[in-house]
């Protein structure tokens, strides 16, 4: 797969250490909502980042990086974005990307694995509004959510979808669920049967939901994840 060098247009904080940098391709990158590009920094230096925008809008390319001071593989990153003003990328990468078939949609992720969420969520919306989603993002305070209003509304907006914050370690001023935010998800599906789960997040959270959920009923081929190329 080729590369695409890219204009990067602006990094903006999101959160404590999680960035949203915009880049124009210098062509419309063609993928799959729940995708990824890769990153070139070097021949055999190449690193994977979830596209968050959706597929069907393809003339920008949206990231959401978490990058803090112990974290020199996402910072080396942004760091070359700042100084060069252009990168260049490959993609779209990934086998776990939408594909609809029907089934109510459970979307999962915990931390920045909320980006993958985010371009699977509105291509659903837009390609299939008569299908049922629902978003669980986790995180390890209210503050890691951040885009929390914008998730509130949007559910406001499409009876179709709903959304679930979930937060390790709650102030208290918050008064949503809390703990593991795919135990969230057990706790309101006793059979999983009829739903396809799309989930991101560290290995460990995903290879424990996988366990949770095929107890539970989930089929397999109808759980998505890019874990599960590596665990």
């Amino acid at each position: 797969m080729s590369q695409i060098k890219c204009q990067v247009d602006t990094i903006t904080p999101l959160a404590e250490a999680v960035f949203q940098v915009i880049l124009t391709p210098e062509k419309p990158l063609s993928f799959y909502a729940g995708q990824y590009v890769l990153v070139h920094m070097g021949d055999n230096d190449k690193r994977p980042f979830s596209i968050a925008n959706a597929a069907f809008d393809n003339h920008k390319i949206e990231l959401h990086v978490g990058a803090d001071e112990n974290n020199a593989y996402a910072t080396e990153v942004l760091d070359r974005m700042r100084n060069n003003g252009e990168i260049s990328i490959s993609g779209g990468h990934g086998e776990a990307y939408l594909q609809s078939n029907g089934k109510p949609i459970i979307l999962i992720a915990g931390g920045t694995g909320f980006s993958y969420t985010w371009s699977i969520l509105q291509q659903t919306l837009q390609d299939h509004p008569h299908t049922s989603v629902t978003l669980y993002w986790g995180g390890k305070n209210s503050d890691d959510l951040y885009l929390h209003d914008e998730l509130s509304k949007l559910a406001d907006e499409h009876e179709q979808f709903s959304f679930i914050p979930v937060i390790e370690f709650a102030n208290d001023g918050w008064r949503g669920r809390t703990g593991w935010v795919h135990h969230a998800v057990i706790a309101d599906y006793p059979s999983l049967k009829d739903t396809q789960v799309y989930i991101a997040g560290r290995f460990e959270m995903a290879k424990a939901a996988r366990d949770d959920f095929t107890a539970r009923e989930l089929s397999q081929t109808n759980l998505f994840g890019d874990a599960y190329a590596f665990i």
